[in-house]
């Protein structure tokens, strides 16, 4: 079932999270950085738990690209 994927904020303070996940990077090397945020992709997909939407998630940001 298409159609799950929400795309408002859903984050009560994004700009706060934003800080932190740039925070979390400080003093870490190109390759530390990229683990890092597998980690975090990684932990965010298991508590989502949906496969349908993860899917979802992957062709939205394909499609919206890097900018």
């Amino acid at each position: 079932m298409a159609g799950k994927l929400r795309t408002e904020p859903g984050v009560d303070n994004p700009d706060d999270f934003y800080a932190r996940l740039i925070d979390l990077h400080e003093g870490l090397s190109s390759e530390e950085s990229h683990k890092i945020n597998a980690k975090v992709i990684l932990m965010l997909a298991n508590h989502v738990g949906d496969t349908e939407v993860l899917y979802e998630v992957l062709e939205y940001v394909r499609e919206k690209g890097t900018g």
